[in-house]
């Protein structure tokens, strides 16, 4: 399957990406709900997962013993759920021309087991092409924290998965990896200090939307 690029004029892909507990998943909630008071038609959806072919990898990929898969194996488990979710999920929302709010996408593996595990990034670049052409968000928004910070958040917001267990500088890898993504892509990447409470980091990506994507401005932002 080869996905179409997103066409302008029809629905509007947005992504949220960033390390362990940079509030993606609460932002993501934020988002829905504004825009939903506007009148916008939204999907919010995650990866891995989306569909139910796509949960069920994201169990094998989350329950997994450290260690358990080669970190190419993931690259491709990580596709395989992406090419279930854009077909069936993400591109037949924006052909009704739907906002879709998705928490992590191509851009994770980029920086997991790229930047992170070592997987060679032209590899997965090549992948990426095989599996979605020229797919891709219309805008990014990369929640940026300390390492420490967002680790910190996320084990007292539930016990560690595997990605969370990593080491420091396997994580450290994986920030430096999504900051290096967004700095390469800055028309498609939004970089945001994520350290801020949950509902500056809300606003600030509301206005962003609006800015960026002429979508209506919400209440809550004035």
């Amino acid at each position: 399957m080869t996905a179409a690029p997103v066409v302008a004029g029809r629905g509007l892909f947005v992504t949220l990406e960033g390390g362990e507990g940079a509030g993606k998943s609460s932002l993501l909630r934020g988002l829905a709900n504004a825009l939903t008071s506007v009148g916008r038609d939204v999907v919010a959806t995650r990866e891995p997962g989306g569909t139910p072919e796509g949960e069920a990898l994201r169990h094998l990929l989350l329950d997994a013993a450290p260690g358990a898969w080669e970190p190419m194996s993931e690259v491709l488990l990580h596709y395989a759920a992406r090419a279930q979710h854009v077909a069936r999920v993400i591109c037949p929302a924006l052909a009704r021309g739907a906002v879709v709010l998705c928490d992590r996408f191509a851009d994770s593996t980029m920086a997991y087991q790229g930047y992170g595990l070592g997987v060679a990034r032209e590899a997965i670049a090549a992948v990426h092409r095989a599996v979605l052409g020229g797919f891709r968000p219309n805008l990014t928004v990369v929640l940026d924290v300390p390492v420490e910070l967002g680790l910190a958040r996320a084990t007292r917001a539930r016990g560690p998965d595997r990605y969370e267990s990593n080491t420091t500088s396997f994580h450290q890898r994986v920030r430096q990896g999504f900051l290096a993504i967004a700095q390469a892509d800055p028309e498609r990447c939004i970089v945001v200090d994520a350290t801020r409470p949950v509902d500056e980091v809300l606003h600030a990506v509301l206005r962003l939307l609006v800015d960026r994507l002429g979508l209506p401005r919400p209440a809550c932002i004035g």
